[in-house]
């Protein structure tokens, strides 16, 4: 599948691409065994013009056959490649960044590959229920890891206190897993799914 990249895109922003758009498909919940649960999720990675991608993910639990049961979960956050900000960028808060991007051209983009060839990037994921993760990770191409950094949790919020995610472009649809260290226990599978991108 070409990838098509939007001629309006902050430079910035080419390598996380592949990513834009709105992707729909099943998972299932643990490590996808005969009696781990079926959720269905959309997931929508959108671009405002800015240097980040605005993402959210909506999920449902389901039964075999794909019939929604009930609500799962919604995250949002913004994925980004990871790089000091500089007075061309905006913020904190509605201070407005400059008109001209702070990278500006492709060069200013590739000066950022790091050594693997890939680009570093930083990812902030916020849950409902008092939790919002940092990670921090690597794109390569079409593939993805993601490692938290931190979890910030709020005093009522279940104990939570690492993950990582890989994501993947496979055939023009995209994969991802999701493992989690939770309730005391040490990084486990959580869930994974392969998303098709919905026609724009």
């Amino acid at each position: 599948m070409a990838i098509e990249i939007p001629t309006d895109l902050t430079p910035e922003l080419v390598p996380l691409s592949w990513l834009l758009g709105t992707w729909t498909g099943a998972g299932r919940l643990g490590a996808g065994e005969d009696d781990s649960e079926h959720f269905t999720q959309t997931v929508t990675f959108a671009s405002n013009g800015l240097p980040y991608l605005q993402y959210k993910a909506e999920s449902w639990l389901t039964d075999e056959a794909g019939t929604v049961l009930r609500p799962l979960s919604v995250e949002t956050g913004f994925w980004q490649l990871d790089r000091p900000l500089n007075e061309s960028d905006g913020g904190p808060g509605l201070i407005p960044a400059d008109i001209v991007p702070a990278l500006r051209t492709a060069d200013d983009v590739e000066a950022l590959r790091n050594a693997d060839g890939g680009f570093d990037i930083m990812v902030n994921i916020v849950h409902p229920g008092g939790i919002s993760e940092l990670y921090y990770g690597a794109i390569k191409g079409p593939q993805i890891q993601l490692s938290t950094d931190a979890v910030m949790r709020g005093a009522g919020a279940k104990a939570y206190t690492a993950a990582t995610r890989i994501f993947g472009l496979v055939n023009g649809d995209l994969y991802w897993r999701w493992d989690v260290a939770a309730h005391g226990k040490s990084l486990a599978a959580h869930a994974s799914a392969a998303l098709r991108k919905a026609a724009s």
